[in-house]
């Protein structure tokens, strides 16, 4: 069966599940689950001796559900830790539906091995754990959902979580746990918020106990059913690996000036506007040119959005962004921030994407930009399969934004190494063509010619504007056609839209 933008979705991985009919086609009314709550009485204690004792309480079985948070992101020490116990306590056919799993993750791969994890549901795979699972490694495919879209799955009961392991910088011994106040500070527990309110049993995992209250609280004690202490929940060093990087590189900068002159040009650059920009080293440096360009008008930003890095709050604590709203930190910059300035808020993943809620704060978003390994002709993305067809990267918040911003701006060199980014078709669809305005290379602007009314704003702007044809024909030019990867039959994950339908599929490589 192909979807509406003519992916084929093989019959047998959709087993009841919808396929994607457009990014705003499911608008139906959903009904929230609840979890199931044992209550605590007055004297009864949450502070635990040991995880095993904690896994124990749980009631932890066989084909249950686990849930862990990626805010440590390369730093992370608690998944692997937690999994190790596990199995040496012979739990069995478990599934793992993390927020995003990395390069540190990779002991996972002999918990797979022995049929200790048998599922996966989770935004990204990294590493040696993405190269396993991409040739095969699973009998079931993984799914691949964005922040909102697992928020979403989260709520409507898509994803019943009988388990959340989240670890937390600090937390008193009734489970009051923070972001912040302690030695591995991560900053944001975003993520973690919607599995402390939804799984059935929560365990809050610190390598710091402070004195109750510790307030204010990034999770609160009402969600939180046991709390234990180890030696060290993770490595803040590992938060910002490979995220944040400022770049001298002149490419980049050339892609992130035209990208801040797009923006700069268009209806959406006014006083009071909003944005979030990436972490990588074009988007990162679009921050920059904003900030000179925003003095020189006088303008200030109502509020800045999503994964939260040192140069943002610079330019809140100048006085040039009113409000950060924060689901995750991408450096210490970014967690330093939260822990003193007020409007700097630490919001849930529900909050900031889901998109089948009252109102995600995504829908008011003027200006997104965006990174991607490859962009076709039809304007679609992906940011997951590199060019050997191997997972390599997350779904994150890409498509969350992209459909929700006014002005979703996507910057990729036209080659990267001897690839070419721009192509007929591109590997694996995350977000659709439909929810991009702009894609912006250092060769030239191509405008989706669906915004026709972008295209008569800027016709006199003096930008470099091309037709996405003109930058796939240069990038041919320099590097050729690539070949097409070769792949298996075999389905080795499912790709989500936010709305729960299927998108795409990745096979296996051969």
């Amino acid at each position: 069966m192909k979807n509406v933008i003519g992916r084929e979705i093989p019959d047998e991985v959709l087993q009841g599940r919808r396929i994607f009919k457009g990014q705003f086609a499911h608008t139906e009314e959903i009904v929230k689950v609840a979890p199931k709550i044992k209550h605590v009485n007055p004297g009864e204690t949450k502070l635990l001796t040991s995880l095993e004792e904690a896994i124990q309480k749980t009631g932890l079985k066989d084909g249950m559900t686990i849930s862990f948070h990626h805010h440590f992101r390369e730093g992370d020490f608690i998944l692997n830790m937690v999994m190790n116990i596990i199995a040496k306590m012979g739990i069995k056919n478990l599934t793992i539906a993390a927020s995003s799993l990395g390069s540190v993750h990779k002991p996972l791969i002999e918990h797979i091995k022995s049929g200790i994890v048998t599922n996966i549901t989770t935004s990204g795979l990294r590493g040696e754990l993405a190269e396993a699972i991409s040739n095969g490694l699973m009998d079931n495919p993984v799914v691949v959902r964005s922040h909102g879209g697992r928020a979403r799955a989260i709520e409507a009961g898509d994803i019943k979580i009988d388990v959340a392991f989240l670890g937390a910088p600090a937390s008193d011994e009734y489970g009051n746990a923070s972001g912040t106040r302690g030695k591995a500070n991560c900053g944001s527990l975003g993520y973690a918020k919607i599995d402390a309110e939804y799984a059935d049993k929560v365990v809050i995992i610190t390598d710091t106990l402070v004195d109750f209250p510790n307030a204010p609280a990034s999770i609160d004690q009402t969600f939180v059913d046991y709390v234990v202490t180890v030696d060290a929940i993770g490595d803040p060093a590992g938060i910002a690996s490979g995220a944040t990087r400022f770049t001298k590189n002149p490419k980049e900068l050339l892609i992130a000036q035209n990208a801040a002159n797009l923006i700069i040009n268009s209806p959406y650059f006014k006083d009071g506007f909003s944005f979030q920009t990436g972490t990588g080293g074009s988007t990162l440096a679009v921050t920059r040119f904003l900030r000179n360009a925003m003095i020189e008008n006088n303008y200030k930003a109502s509020f800045a959005l999503g994964g939260i890095t040192k140069p943002m709050t610079e330019m809140h604590e100048e006085g040039l962004i009113k409000h950060i709203f924060d689901v995750q930190d991408f450096d210490l910059g970014g967690v330093a921030s939260i822990a003193k300035n007020p409007m700097h808020h630490e919001v849930s993943s529900s909050f900031y994407a889901n998109p089948h809620n009252r109102g995600a704060i995504v829908n008011k978003l003027d200006v997104v930009v965006l990174s991607a390994l490859e962009i076709d002709v039809d304007f679609n993305v992906n940011v997951i399969t590199g060019s050997d067809g191997v997972a390599r990267g997350a779904s994150g918040g890409h498509c969350d934004t992209a459909a929700s911003a006014k002005l979703a701006i996507i910057v990729t060199p036209l080659v990267r190494g001897r690839i070419p980014t721009i192509v007929d078709s591109v590997n694996t669809v995350i977000t659709p063509g439909e929810s991009i305005d702009a894609i912006v290379t250092e060769a030239g602007i191509a405008i989706n010619p669906k915004r026709t009314d972008l295209i008569e704003i800027l016709k006199d702007s003096g930008l470099p504007i091309v037709t996405v044809e003109e930058l796939r024909d240069k990038a041919e030019k320099i590097v050729g056609e690539a070949d097409p990867i070769e792949y298996d039959d075999k389905v080795v994950a499912l790709v989500e839209y936010r709305d729960g339908s299927i998108i795409d599929v990745i096979r296996k490589v051969k």
